[in-house]
């Protein structure tokens, strides 16, 4: 690079998935102050960046990055009070948790991505899920300009959603306090989770024992961001299990497994994937640098050439497969960046 040649930074350098344009400008807020601060009509705010594909054409607008940092810990009996800046980074706080003897989020080890992240998506794996945790959400409301502290209560959490994901734009998250219980001993309540521990659903085991099984099980399915191993250049699960009504179940082989939702049955996504003629390892031309992973059919991973249009295309190939097989509708999990 000549000298005095600016450098160029593109979405394909700080996401997961290694795709996307050059960005016009980047903001790194390492203060609640400086994300305010930085804050435009327009800008995009990006974490970990676990959980987004950004188009290949230029982005000609700010991308805000959270760089926020600080964990407080209040004792409350037999609870504890942890809360957590937007820009920690999940998995360590995970790992701090558990290293601390607290159980609560021992099951969502490994997970990528920041704190900030985790309430947006109600971020959830082997029977564990953020609405299960969550005190409060502290977050920037962008329609008022006030930083609010939202209650549990208030943020709308659903299956892989909360007020804050129904309402794009408005909510920058903050930080997050979660309420962990003072033991060292969890439960597992996912039955793959529980076979591997080879304990019963529902029975106790250790937190670090249960972080550690997870590890194991998401490192299989290349859920574990590994840079020689290019089925962890994803985005993670693209599909979201469809929640369906009881008759629209019905209709769906009683060898795909389901389970039950708030407002409906919950189907697996990935065995609708893999019994519409979707295997692990599929493209859509061999030549093709998106594929479906060769460890998880929910995933889709850049195998080292892929762009953003490649991976959605093969995301609508999948959809398109599922819903002629089956009729049902999946639901992409990423944000997409225009």
């Amino acid at each position: 690079r000549a000298a005095g040649t600016p450098v160029v930074t593109t979405f394909a350098e700080l996401t997961t998935t290694r795709v996307g344009g050059p960005i016009a400008e980047v903001v790194t807020a390492s203060t609640d102050d400086e994300v305010i601060a930085a804050l435009t009509a327009d800008a995009v705010v990006l974490g970990g960046g676990s959980n987004v594909i950004a188009a290949d054409t230029p982005f000609t607008g700010r991308v805000v990055r959270i760089a926020t940092t600080g964990i407080e810990v209040q004792r409350d009996g037999d609870r504890v009070l942890v809360e957590a800046a937007a820009g920690e980074p999940w998995d360590d706080l995970v790992a701090f948790t558990v290293e601390q003897g607290w159980s609560g989020i021992d099951a969502l080890a490994g997970i990528p991505g920041l704190v900030g992240a985790t309430p947006i998506q109600n971020v959830g794996a082997y029977g564990q899920d953020m609405s299960q945790v969550i005190a409060s959400v502290r977050a920037l409301d962008r329609a008022s300009g006030a930083v609010v502290d939202v209650p549990a209560v208030d943020c709308g959490f659903g299956y892989r959603t909360s007020t804050f994901k129904r309402e794009p734009g408005r909510w920058i998250v903050l930080g997050v306090t979660l309420r962990l219980s003072r033991t060292d001993v969890g439960e597992a309540r996912y039955s793959e989770l529980a076979r591997h521990l080879e304990i019963g659903v529902g029975d106790s085991a250790p937190v670090g024992a249960i972080r550690n099984a997870v590890l194991e099980l998401r490192r299989a399915k290349g859920m574990v961001l590994d840079e020689t191993d290019r089925d962890t250049w994803s985005a993670g699960s693209f599909f979201t299990n469809p929640v369906v009504s009881e008759d629209d179940a019905a209709i769906v082989p009683g060898a795909c497994p389901r389970y039950p939702a708030d407002t409906g049955v919950k189907l697996s996504a990935a065995w609708l994937i893999e019994h519409s003629g979707v295997a692990k390892g599929f493209r859509l031309d061999p030549a093709s640098g998106a594929a479906i992973s060769g460890k998880h059919t929910l995933a889709l991973v850049n195998t080292g050439s892929a762009r953003a249009r490649d991976l959605l295309a093969l995301a609508d190939a999948v959809r398109e497969r599922v819903h002629t097989a089956f009729g049902i509708d999946l639901q992409i999990e990423p944000t997409v960046v225009a």
